[in-house]
């Protein structure tokens, strides 16, 4: 089932990275889960999924996307100017959520590359993982500087929640002050990303969840495995929650 969503507002992040903000009607949703924009391309509907940046009580929907070099619909969706029309879907999808957690676990961390932070901030703009964790700490990798989307907000939750919320940034093609240079697994591997947060990642005390791209989940998944974590299941419940980007 298919709406219409128009352009109120964009954000242009850099070259290539860029926020939309939508009116649009797509019913309730939960705080992780992801619509799909949708064009009709040479006689062809053409859609792609993305996660809701917003949070659930906003009156705009929000996506974080990328210009993918030989996309079908990206390039058409960064062409978009405030006024202009989209398809979207009515009624939103995903499992990736904080309903889906077990009720265990004092620390959650949320490890994300790229645009796949997006539903992690659509999770922080809710009362949840503040009122449910001890510690929320968000671990955000990307190549280059300019690719850090939304850093002003992430920042003020350090003052909005002190104490409570640690972040970590992963710039791995140019130094940047403050981030730590490397990947993320070998962040973690090394210690690196611990010791920055003052936070021992255990399964005794950690729900995590991990958004991102295929190489970052399948290491930082095998690492966590390592340490005694399992794979959150409805029917086994876990620490590691995962969702594949792309």
């Amino acid at each position: 089932m298919w709406g219409e969503a128009k352009v109120v507002e964009r954000i242009d992040w850099n070259d290539e990275l860029f926020t939309l903000r939508l009116s649009a009607d797509i019913g309730d949703f939960i705080a992780g889960q992801f619509i799909k924009l949708s064009q009709h391309i040479e006689g062809k509907r053409v859609a792609r999924a993305y996660s809701l940046v917003n949070a659930p009580s906003s009156d705009l929907v929000e996506v974080l996307a990328i210009n993918v070099e030989g996309g079908v619909l990206s390039p058409n969706l960064q062409a978009l100017n405030v006024g202009d029309t989209v398809d979207i879907s009515t009624k939103a999808a995903g499992f990736m959520t904080l309903d889906e957690l077990p009720n265990q676990g004092r620390h959650l961390w949320f490890f994300a590359t790229g645009t796949a932070v997006g539903p992690f901030i659509s999770m922080m703009r809710t009362p949840q993982p503040w009122g449910r964790f001890d510690k929320v700490i968000l671990v955000y990798g990307v190549r280059y500087a300019d690719d850090l989307a939304y850093i002003e907000e992430f920042e003020s939750y350090k003052s909005q929640y002190p104490g409570q919320f640690e972040l970590v940034t992963s710039v791995t093609r140019e130094p940047y002050e403050g981030a730590i240079n490397m990947r993320i697994t070998q962040g973690m591997l090394t210690g690196v990303i611990e010791a920055q947060t003052g936070v021992k990642l255990t399964a005794e005390d950690a729900q995590v969840m991990i958004c991102g791209h295929p190489e970052m989940i399948k290491e930082l998944n095998q690492l966590l495995l390592d340490r005694g974590l399992v794979k959150n299941l409805r029917r086994a419940p876990g620490q590691i929650t995962v969702e594949k980007y792309w």
